[in-house]
């Protein structure tokens, strides 16, 4: 057109003015779920470098690759022993139905693995189909309670959540239905919004103190876990070893969350990809990377991603958004509903509005019947075994016999963001790094060959 009237412009795209239009109609900042939408570097920027002279391959139908997985060993009597390096991540009754809890509680049962609470305390129900359940410690206290800590496998103290790290939770009140308003002890139908910070402790002198009172109320038998949001991840997770923390979870900024405000999820926090390499490195350069386990959350969405965070130093990953994919989210069989919420099946993140149309991220009980608990319980286990197959390939076609055996030599980086992020060769390099540094190199191949 003359004068380029419909040119693109790059500062003013239409999403942007869409933004601000929208801003301004409402008065307020734009707040939706699931997690964050844009890319950042991720695990698709590593690839695995199988064996081929240097090692030799496993057979995947007859010789064993392990996936158990022991967490808690530092001090706990009685650590959580998995069978897979899966775990489930915190997710609240509120935030999810009660349909949902159940099934990710049948689901982590079935696979011999754990999930966990989140904001508002445990539920009976959750507690009675979860053989293993890590009980979440939140600045909040909604729902604490010292005896339910004691029925728990584990007590997982959140300092803060990958989706928005540095800000409280948020639970809108058309999700605070009387149940949930019971146990929160709120009333039903108001805004909830969770403390930014614990009320009782203001840094790590005062984590010391909580841990070890933890530890007293649970008898030393359970681990310890402190969950740390992404962001200055080498320092925060220095922190909560000294203070004594068995296991230390680390949540990328691609976490999911019920409802945040958007620029939180957009803008704030480091990618996974980074926060597992620093989480690692910190570990190592304490020498407690035998003693403190790493669990890693954050976007996590196949075997493959899980086999890439073990080799780059988690002990197991866990999964929160892929679960709920996975029992049923963006179903397309309620594209009219989706479309009345103003999205489409694949597209939702409309978790924040108690609408969702599948019956996970609702209390209407209407729509809670919509999820049947033991087929999304059933399709979570399924989702978990696939992902546990896609480790074991991984780890088979690199020689391991043990998917913990993983390392940071099965690994080239295809970008060179990711070699700089995570000090992994760029393709095309490793005869170079293979010469400057052959202990380094050849140091896990000798290991593994015994």
């Amino acid at each position: 057109m003359e004068n380029g009237f419909i040119n693109p412009n790059q500062i003013w795209t239409p999403e942007v003015i869409e933004e601000i239009q929208e801003k301004a109609e409402l008065g307020r900042y734009r707040i939706r779920g699931m997690g964050r939408a844009h890319r950042v570097p991720n695990f698709d920027d590593l690839v695995v470098v199988p064996a081929g002279l240097t090692r030799i391959p496993l057979e995947g139908y007859r010789e064993r690759c392990e996936t158990r997985t022991v967490l808690g060993t530092r001090h706990a009597t009685q650590p959580i022993v998995l069978d897979i390096p899966i775990t489930i991540a915190g997710m609240s009754f509120g935030a999810l139905s009660l349909p949902a809890k159940r099934a990710l509680g049948f689901a982590a049962t079935q696979m011999g693995t754990s999930t966990t609470t989140g904001d508002g305390g445990m539920h009976p129900e959750e507690r009675q189909s979860s053989k293993t359940l890590v009980y979440q410690y939140l600045p909040a206290r909604y729902g604490q309670s010292p005896y339910d800590m004691k029925r728990a496998e584990a007590v997982e103290i959140v300092v803060s959540q990958g989706a928005k790290p540095g800000a409280g939770g948020l639970l809108l009140g058309y999700k605070i239905s009387s149940d949930i308003a019971q146990m929160r002890d709120l009333p039903p139908g108001v805004d909830q919004r969770s403390p930014v910070r614990h009320p009782d402790w203001m840094g790590p002198d005062d984590l010391v103190i909580k841990i070890e009172e933890i530890r007293e109320i649970t008898e030393w038998r359970i681990p310890i876990y402190v969950k740390i949001g992404a962001s200055r991840v080498y320092e925060d997770v220095t922190l909560a070893a000294k203070a004594g923390a068995d296991v230390v979870v680390v949540d990328g900024m691609e976490g999911g969350t019920a409802a945040s405000v958007e620029i939180q999820t957009e803008h704030t926090g480091i990618p996974t990809l980074a926060a597992v390499v620093e989480a690692h490195a910190a570990l190592r350069d304490l020498g407690l990377e035998d003693d403190v386990q790493l669990i890693i959350s954050g976007g996590i969405r196949s075997g493959v991603d899980a086999a890439k965070a073990l080799a780059l130093g988690a002990t197991a990953v866990s999964v929160g958004t892929a679960t709920l994919l996975a029992m049923g989210c963006n179903d397309p069989r309620y594209a009219e509903d989706f479309h009345k919420l103003g999205t489409a099946p694949y597209y939702c993140h409309a978790c924040h509005t108690g609408k969702c149309p599948v019956g996970i991220t609702t209390q209407d009980p209407v729509l809670t019947a919509r999820l049947d608990v033991d087929e999304a319980a059933e399709r979570i286990a399924n989702f978990l075994y696939a992902m546990t197959l896609e480790i074991q390939t991984v780890a088979r076609s690199c020689g391991k016999s043990n998917v913990h055996h993983l390392d940071a030599t099965d690994l080239r980086s295809l970008t060179l963001e990711a070699s700089l992020i995570t000090g992994i060769p760029l393709v095309g390099q490793g005869r170079r790094n293979l010469h400057d540094e052959p202990e380094r190199v050849l140091e896990p191949i000798m290991r593994d060959l015994g």
